[in-house]
């Protein structure tokens, strides 16, 4: 495989088994400069990773596509009809735009309205310091509305007859914290299940036979969520969206519960709660809609669904640099990733991962032409398949497009996730 080393900022050289001389591979470019190595506009601004991505060498040649619409190495041309080096080819031009500004940055966000929340600055103050994450007004308000429906305990105020609880940034609200065992809590840990993503952060939870809970799904680490998610962690990884505030995401869940409990007591008590979030929902302004404006404006700045379906977007510039796709279809990586965990042998599963490696060269190509959200996917798709298989490829993968991608925070969950990453025990502050 042939490296112009124009597209080579620096090499790093690895050994592998079997090779008598070390393997040279990219390391990601500094953004600056257009492809072929020569600077100019419409290059987007990005840091240059501390360390190179860590590749084992590709297993034998490459092997042709397995999917309808799957390219070789080299097969797909970008927009001015040169050969793109990694398989990949681009979002054609239009289909989703630059990752723009997707809700107001917190550099820039309206003062929240702690005077109509009425909860104390520096309460809301720590329990934003304690995630590093700005939360927006809506998670506020809700405390307020369980407060009045349960003074003492608002955080159970839904427990008995939703079945929904309060947890995450609401325990710092609730000052559980200062109760916890250690001094030393690490609430990037705190609630976060077995596939959610840095993106994800949980401040409900409900049946914990299915691990169903919700919480805000941000893009980007400083700027306020995008939407309300939910997950059930023991069925898989797919993440939905229920509404772009937690009014709305209580709502949906409300609506559905009302249509389960055949008791006319319970569906008493589930009406009146339903009838008192409405009204206080639309004395806020706030939308109750499953599908808002804003969401399906975001949608479209989606470059992949990535295997929990919640999209992936990363800034993508006028010549379409930031993004290109991975060369098999989600179904076909799956079947790959499960041949590789359902291997008999450790040396049938070494054989099973070239096809992953070969992905891997692929990234390190896309990175050197500042195409950073093809390591982001193909991270994520491995992480969400759950397989402690993949985990160090994770490794390799995400914190580097993180960091790429100037979501550092997002870089220091995912490896202190993978480090700890349990299906049990999740609450932090457990005294």
């Amino acid at each position: 495989m042939a490296v112009s080393s124009r597209h080579v900022s620096s090499t790093s050289r690895i050994r592998h088994p079997g090779r008598t001389a070390p393997l040279v591979v990219p390391v990601p470019c500094p953004r600056g400069r257009l492809r072929g190595g020569g600077a100019g506009a419409g290059a987007a601004s990005g840091p240059r990773p501390s360390e190179p991505l860590t590749l084992p060498a590709p297993h034998g040649p490459w092997r042709p596509a397995r999917g309808p619409g799957l390219r070789r190495r080299g097969g797909a041309r970008d927009a001015g009809g040169g050969s793109m080096a990694g398989g990949g080819k681009r979002r054609p031009r239009g289909a989703a735009g630059p990752a723009g500004e997707q809700s107001e940055k917190n550099g820039a966000v309206k003062k929240r309205r702690s005077s109509q929340a009425d909860i104390p600055d520096s309460l809301c103050q720590e329990a934003e310091t304690c995630y590093q994450l700005r939360l927006p007004e809506d998670f506020y308000q809700f405390w307020k509305f369980c407060e009045k429906l349960d003074p003492e305990k608002p955080s159970d105020a839904l427990v008995s007859s939703v079945g929904l609880k309060l947890v995450g940034p609401y325990d710092i609200l609730a000052g559980k914290h200062k109760k916890a065992k250690s001094t030393d809590v690490n609430f990037n840990l705190h609630w976060r299940f077995f596939y959610d993503p840095p993106e994800f952060q949980t401040v409900l939870v409900g049946d914990s036979r299915t691990q169903y809970h919700m919480g805000y799904f941000r893009d980007v680490p400083d700027e306020l969520p995008v939407w309300v998610g939910a997950n059930e962690a023991k069925k898989g990884c797919v993440i939905s969206q229920v509404g772009d505030n937690v009014f709305a995401a209580v709502k949906l869940f409300l609506s559905k519960k009302l249509k389960e409990v055949a008791d006319k007591k319970k569906n008493a008590v589930l009406r009146d709660i339903d009838e008192k979030l409405t009204r206080t929902a639309k004395e806020l302004g706030y939308s109750l809609e499953q599908k808002t404006l804003k969401m399906k404006q975001r949608d479209k700045k989606v470059v992949t669904k990535a295997f929990h379906g919640a999209g992936l977007v990363v800034p993508v510039d006028k010549n379409d640099v930031g993004y290109r796709e991975l060369p098999e279809t989600n179904a076909n990586l799956k079947k790959i990733c499960k041949a590789i965990v359902d291997a008999p042998t450790d040396e049938e599963r070494v054989k099973a991962f070239a096809p992953i490696q070969e992905m891997l060269t692929f990234v390190q190509f896309a990175n050197d032409e500042c195409d950073y959200g093809m390591g982001y996917e193909l991270g994520m798709d491995l992480f969400c398949y759950g397989s402690h298989y993949f985990h160090k490829t994770v490794g390799q993968l995400l914190p580097l497009a993180y960091t790429l991608l100037k979501r550092n925070l997002f870089a220091e969950i995912i490896e202190q996730h993978l480090g700890s990453r349990r299906e049990e025990d999740l609450d932090q502050l457990e005294p």
